[in-house]
């Protein structure tokens, strides 16, 4: 009657949501980004937001997903330098809070990561 999950699949299922969300929103309101002072920056968010979608859906349902968390931490990290790193000039508080959904993304994707590598071997 019911399906139990485990704790992973739970975790897939959540990040691959985070992402796939992150994706659309940055194609349907491009002006999410425009504070930031990048050269190509449409065309890159563009991209970075496919790339957060096609990654999601392959999180989701469970395929070559060691692969698809790759660009998925590639791209967190790069926020966090970009996006909230500068906030550390004001206090690590307000960085630390700012920065609270990526650094919760980046550790479920190295889960997610490890977990994929080692059921490999």
């Amino acid at each position: 009657m019911f399906t139990t999950f485990s704790a992973i699949t739970i975790i897939r299922y959540l990040t691959a949501f985070v992402f796939i969300v992150s994706g659309l929103m940055k194609i349907i309101n491009p002006a999410i980004l425009s504070g930031l002072d990048l050269p190509f920056s449409v065309n890159i968010m563009f991209a970075v937001a496919l790339l957060e979608i096609l990654c999601g859906i392959f999180v989701a349902v469970n395929k070559q997903v060691r692969n698809a968390v790759i660009p998925l931490i590639i791209i967190i990290l790069t926020a966090i330098l970009i996006t909230k790193m500068p906030l550390l000039e004001t206090n690590i508080l307000t960085f630390l809070f700012e920065a609270r959904l990526d650094i919760v993304m980046l550790i479920l994707l190295v889960t997610i990561f490890y977990k994929y590598s080692i059921s490999d071997v």
